[in-house]
């Protein structure tokens, strides 16, 4: 059975204080909450805080990830993170492809695969963001963008690698518009990845992709989110910034 996966994306929020008491508060919703056995909660604070995160607790309260890497292996990048760096420290996971990176950063989908090696060299998750934005899905065009997303940026893998990914479906014209991507919406793209999965790889292996939606889910939208077939967690902005916000979509499983 694949995993269900809530992974809380802090993005650049939080001085090293908040961040201090925000996953304190976390670990103590986690003490008061039974978890489904197959649910995996994940935290990807910001990069000086890894440490910090990390040191609260082990693999069976959560696990940690970052929010992006280099796609380059060392040397003359100033400000850079490698994957080196990441897995010397025990991360588990790491996003790459992040909307805000594409549109801010200029990330293509070539960039984002030279990523996705990165991790897989030094065996940390790739959690691989895809998605439209509000022309395109206006456009009638969010399959081809994503198809191209996938296929550009994840399937040079083998089967074996590509075992290791999750994927991300961030509805971007979604997040922050006042427009709301409805459940179904979510599971017929969802549904459509998991298809182009079974045409490269098989079902076996699509079976066993965890397929997260990216769209400003909050405690009281993730329970009808998470029940669709194909939307296996959630990863997660501004509600995992609450630690009873987070933790109530974590248990929406």
């Amino acid at each position: 059975m694949r995993k269900h996966i809530v992974a809380g994306n802090w993005k650049m929020n939080k001085t090293f204080q908040e961040a201090d008491d925000l996953v304190s508060g976390i670990m103590d919703e986690m003490e008061k909450t039974t978890l489904d056995s197959n649910t995996q909660v994940v935290i990807c604070p910001p990069f000086p805080y890894l440490e910090m995160v990390s040191d609260y607790g082990d693999d069976s309260y959560f696990m940690v990830g970052a929010q992006n890497v280099s796609d380059q292996e060392s040397g003359a990048y100033t400000g850079e993170v490698s994957a080196a760096m990441l897995e010397s420290m025990d991360i588990d996971y790491c996003i790459v492809g992040h909307s805000e990176r594409r549109a801010y950063y200029h990330e293509t989908d070539e960039i984002v695969a030279r990523k996705v090696d990165q991790l897989l060299k030094y065996g940390i998750k790739p959690i691989v963001c895809c998605g439209e934005v509000l022309e395109e899905r206006e456009a009638g065009r969010q399959f081809d963008v994503v198809k191209r997303q996938i296929t550009d940026g994840l399937f040079h893998l083998t089967a074996e690698q590509f075992g290791e990914v999750v994927i991300a479906y961030e509805p971007v014209w979604a997040i922050g518009t006042g427009k709301t991507a409805t459940p179904e919406q979510a599971q017929e793209i969802h549904a459509f990845i998991r298809g182009l999965i079974v045409e490269k790889y098989g079902k076996e292996v699509a079976d066993e992709t965890s397929i997260l939606y990216g769209g400003s889910c909050k405690p009281g939208n993730a329970k009808e989110l998470f029940a669709n077939p194909d939307v296996d967690g959630g990863l997660i902005g501004g509600a995992s910034l609450k630690a009873e916000d987070f933790m109530g979509i974590a248990t929406a499983f």
